[in-house]
């Protein structure tokens, strides 16, 4: 009798109990919750999603509307078609599990926020009213397999930032006012088998497609040119009309698809079209008459030089010469990785004499503006804004342990985010200046070489830019600040960041247009990225140098300087000149602990440059003489001209790469021959100067 009393008692308690606590609250990952509650407010709390809240809540033991869970994670969030307004938040990072994205078919609006959900294999944003560009954060989003932006306002050049996605597999870009040439990157794209273009405002070649094994190809409605890549005729739904294709002979060896039987006008190819047909019977009766004209352009063009094909994205004709050891990385990003023969043995006929001849009739700086022209200098501000409390919270709120150094113009900070990808934070102290146009003017330049902008922010009197954070820090630092975890530069690894830095500089001076003057190049600005290739940084900084004397420092002033007026292209290369003098002999610029006659690098090693016995005592002594005598010599005589006291005396950054090349080619043969020390790298993980 009293069991029967303990169970119709107890049972009852034990239901009522379950009733009054749901055993699922608070299910649902905290991080998950928190990011949910912000997306939600950014949303504008609206009543279509039933269950969510501002703050708390239990999204997955709740069902809110539109949340898929798999245990206590969000693992899908589909909001598509629900008349949503507002703007995405800045929390969506914390979503690590989301492997679904979709708010599609909405009236959100704003910039896509910089971090995104890490994870996501598949993002769908399209039909909304996003501005600005696409986030770079995507670049590390290996897992991503769609990724959809169509129809919304998004704008400016697409960023080059698609070399890490092997898993992509559609893309949807049209119906944007997105404009430039398309990413180089994109020949990475090896698994993408849809890509639609249409109608919005690229422009250049279509050349980096040709490569892709597609299935789906609209470039309809945009400022294409060019010639239509051979390779299209394979892809089943191609469509092209609406573009500028040139109806001239092609460059030799670039194999094309006739444009005259691409039926432009509907976009699409027709592979059977009885016009083929007609064409082949039309060939085979004028064959012989073909044979003969074949003949005889042969017999013309035999003593002539291959003309190689020039991708029109590319610095209009201009061919650059890339570092000898790094053609690969080279190839990706668009620039030829073939050394200029012709121009290379003119040069090693004439040697470093034909540098110094005729040096009066080098660029002054106004036929520089005339005479360089490039479309990657004149486009669209396509760096990301970003949000101030993100950068606050990514730098710790620039706190003094995230600092990585200081300039003349502000402080930098390293950025640390959930997703592991770290940045590198300038805040720029100066207020005096259009900080819009400041980035205009930085987002122009895009050059291997050089430091790339990623993001900025202009808020609450906040003026931050945002560069990828380069590991290795900078030149100075491996040359002067030396310690226990890094070796000493190599002689090939010093010419090749001779090399590289000289063509970020000679893309400034010579491409650019108009033409760009530094006014801060020294090697605390030369940035070491893991393959100890150089990023100059502070590129297009200049309006913040009201006295380039003064941010430059001891030992990089041109002799020529007396005021701001006095400061050209020619000071420009007098200081890349005494940073190939730190190379040479691992001094600083100034060093007021050396004896009186040697505390001015310039002037205490200029005079013993062209004596073979000085010279070999002047060598960095951590090189143990592993380094090729007539490379050494050669990089003398570089060295020797640069920072002639004459600016008009000095060469243009254009010759002084092609001496460089020189250098390399030394030292790649001494290399082949007899070895080399091992490339320096750095063995730790510490913070080093950006």
């Amino acid at each position: 009798m009293d069991l029967r009393l303990l169970v119709v008692f107890v049972v009852p308690s034990v239901f009522v109990l379950g009733v009054l606590v749901d055993p699922t609250d608070g299910e649902t990952d905290s991080p998950d919750v928190s990011a949910l509650n912000v997306l939600y407010k950014s949303l504008n709390s609206p009543s279509q999603l039933t269950g969510w809240k501002s703050s708390g809540g239990d999204p997955c033991g709740k069902s809110w509307k539109g949340i898929t869970c798999s245990g206590s994670s969000v693992t899908e969030i589909n909001l598509s078609g629900l008349g949503l307004s507002g703007t995405l938040g800045y929390q969506l990072s914390s979503l690590a599990s989301v492997t679904h994205f979709d708010l599609s078919k909405n009236n959100l609006h704003g910039d896509i926020p910089y971090q995104l959900p890490p994870s996501t294999a598949h993002i769908n944003l399209a039909g909304n009213a996003f501005t600005g560009g696409i986030p770079y954060s995507i670049s590390e989003m290996t897992d991503l397999e769609t990724l959809k932006l169509a129809n919304n306002q998004l704008n400016g050049q697409v960023s080059d930032m698609f070399g890490k996605l092997p898993n992509l597999s559609e893309l949807d870009l049209s119906f944007n006012r997105f404009s430039g040439n398309l990413p180089e990157s994109f020949r990475s794209l090896k698994g993408l088998k849809t890509l639609y273009l249409q109608n919005s405002q690229f422009s250049g070649s279509v050349a980096v497609l040709a490569s892709l094994n597609l299935d789906n190809l609209n470039i309809q409605n945009n400022h294409f040119t060019g010639w239509i890549p051979d390779g299209f005729r394979n892809i089943g739904n191609f469509q092209a009309g609406g573009n500028s294709w040139s109806s001239s002979q092609p460059p030799p060896h670039y194999h094309l698809y006739d444009n005259d039987k691409d039926n432009r006008s509907s976009g699409a190819f027709d592979r059977k079209s009885s016009v083929l047909k007609g064409l082949a019977i039309g060939g085979s009766v004028v064959a012989v008459l073909l044979f003969v004209v074949a003949v005889l352009a042969i017999m013309k063009k035999k003593s002539a030089t291959s003309v190689h094909y020039i991708d029109e994205c590319g610095s209009q004709g201009r061919s650059f010469t890339p570092l000898v050891s790094h053609e690969k990385d080279f190839k990706s990003m668009g620039y030829s990785a073939a050394i200029d023969v012709n121009v290379l043995q003119r040069t090693t006929s004439l040697g470093l004499k034909s540098i110094s001849s005729g040096r009066n009739s080098s660029f002054s700086e106004n036929e520089f503006k005339v005479k360089f022209n490039s479309k990657r200098c004149t486009d669209p501000i396509n760096a990301s804004a970003m949000l101030l409390v993100d950068l606050q919270a990514a730098t710790g709120g620039f706190s003094a342990n995230r600092l990585l150094g200081e300039g003349s113009i502000g402080h930098v900070y390293k950025a640390k985010y959930a997703d592991r990808k770290v940045l590198a934070v300038k805040k720029v102290d100066s207020t005096c200046i259009d900080f819009m146009e400041v980035i205009s003017e930085i987002s122009r330049l895009h050059h291997p070489n050089i430091s790339e902008l990623v993001g900025f922010c202009s808020e609450s009197g906040y003026n931050l830019l945002v560069y990828e954070y380069e590991r290795n820090g900078s030149l100075h630092d491996y040359l002067h600040l030396s310690d226990d975890f890094s070796k000493p530069l190599t002689w090939d690894t010093r010419v090749r960041i001779a090399l590289g830095t000289a063509r970020a500089v000679e893309y400034l001076h010579e491409v650019c247009s108009p033409f760009t003057i530094h006014k801060n190049i020294k090697s605390s600005n030369i940035l070491l990225d893991i393959e100890l290739n150089p990023h100059l940084s502070d590129c297009g900084l200049a309006s913040f140098y009201e006295d380039p004397g003064k941010n430059l420092g001891l030992g990089y002033q041109p002799p020529e300087y007396s005021k701001p007026s006095d400061y050209t292209v020619k000071g420009d290369v007098y200081c890349f000149g005494v940073v190939m003098l730190e190379l040479l002999t691992g001094r600083k610029p100034f060093d007021s602990t050396k004896p009186k006659a040697e505390q001015s690098l310039v002037r205490w090693a200029t005079p013993q440059l062209h004596n073979i016995d000085a010279l070999a005592r002047m060598v960095d002594p951590a090189l143990r003489g592993l380094y090729p005598p007539k490379s050494l010599s050669r990089l003398a005589d570089v060295i020797a001209l640069c920072v002639q006291p004459e600016p008009e005396f000095r060469p243009p950054m254009s010759e002084v790469v092609q001496a460089l090349v020189l250098c390399v080619q030394r030292s790649s043969i001494n290399k082949k021959m007899g070895g080399e020390l091992s490339s320096s790298r750095r063995s730790d993980d510490s913070d080093y100067y950006y």
